[in-house]
């Protein structure tokens, strides 16, 4: 994906730390107050507050995460990313899921809320299988 907004920086940044499951580059993305709705539906969680220990049970059950974002569309200070995720556990299961995340971004280019449209269940379907 080529950057031709700040936006679209901070997104391909977002799932670039993502794919690498490093938390701390993770995490730099977003703003000290960040909210996450993840998915869409669940309680809403402050991303400081945990979310290193979210990326190390990636990190801890998966051997890959490769994600593709297919569209990003940037509004005024929000995007909105379709991606897909391509996962492969440590015990070689491959698993693929998609959604679509909304990034809001302060005036200091940090992540402010997400809001992510994805099923989880879809994928713990595919692992189950």
């Amino acid at each position: 994906m080529i950057a031709h907004s700040p936006f679209e920086k901070i997104v391909s940044d977002y799932f670039a730390n993502i794919a690498a499951m490093n938390p701390e580059g993770w995490l730099e993305n977003f703003a000290e107050d960040a909210i996450s709705h993840d998915p869409v539906g669940e309680p809403p969680t402050k991303v400081h507050e945990g979310y290193r220990e979210f990326i190390a049970q990636l990190k801890g059950f998966f051997q890959q995460l490769q994600p593709t974002t297919e569209h990003i569309f940037v509004a005024g200070n929000e995007a909105a990313v379709k991606w897909t995720m391509h996962g492969v556990t440590k015990r070689g299961k491959s698993v693929i899921f998609e959604g679509i995340t909304i990034f809001e971004i302060n005036a200091a280019g940090k992540i402010k809320t997400t809001r992510a449209y994805w099923n989880p269940s879809l994928m713990v379907t595919q692992l189950r299988s």
